[in-house]
């Protein structure tokens, strides 16, 4: 039987997804929810909104680590870090780096296998966390360039509506043009659909005084 996901639902899985398989993810869903979904229809439902975990397991022998010679700015990890002589044949350092299966540079901030973009970690130590319900994007759409001013907090609202109007330019600048235009485009969207909302009233009430008076 399909599944409808409602809005908790699928911020849930938005909120669990990175670094999760499809198997983990459906397990915390179906425990979450009292559900007990298949594997199947929470892979479907990632595919259908383009949600990726971001394991692809690539790591690129000779990238700096992300973290050396600084003061660790993340917490937790140390209580599930491997004791010494047990670490896997592929085991990378806390601090390394990857590029994941959405292209993004990925760092890893705790054993055994935590991971965050790059790009959220340099954002978070400029500004602090990352609100919820909203991204990081790169200004000039430049997924290597990790300067402070070119990664720019937007909603997922917002980021809907730039994606769909191509409105994340190759200038940082312009970018945040987009932003105000996207925010100009909800506005219009909402009034739009509170005319198309008081049309439909009102026609309903005319039909039903028509049909009163008609006897």
């Amino acid at each position: 039987m399909k599944h409808h996901f409602k809005p908790d639902q699928i911020n849930f899985i938005i909120e669990n997804v990175k670094e999760s398989s499809n198997a983990n993810l459906t397990e915390l869903f179906n425990k979450n929810f009292g559900l007990s979904l298949r594997v199947a229809q929470i892979k479907a439902f990632k595919k259908n909104n383009q949600l990726s975990s971001g394991l692809t397991g690539r790591f690129e022998p000779g990238r700096t680590p992300f973290n050396k010679g600084k003061k660790k700015d993340w917490a937790g990890g140390e209580a599930t870090q491997f004791k010494k002589g047990h670490k896997p044949h592929n085991y990378v350092p806390v601090g390394s780096e990857r590029i994941n299966g959405d292209d993004y540079v990925d760092v890893k901030i705790a054993d055994p296998n935590k991971w965050r973009g790059k790009h959220q970690l340099v954002w978070e130590k400029n500004n602090g966390p990352i609100p919820k319900g909203y991204v990081i994007i790169f200004g000039d759409g430049n997924r290597r360039n990790f300067d402070p001013n070119n990664l720019i907090l937007i909603s997922r609202g917002q980021l809907a509506i730039m994606n769909k109007n191509g409105l994340i330019q190759n200038n940082a600048d312009l970018t945040r043009t987009g932003i105000i235009m996207a925010d100009i485009y909800r506005k219009i969207g909402e009034r739009k659909r509170s005319k198309r909302r008081g049309r439909r009233s009102t026609d309903s009430k005319g039909y039903f005084e028509e049909g009163v008076s008609t006897e």
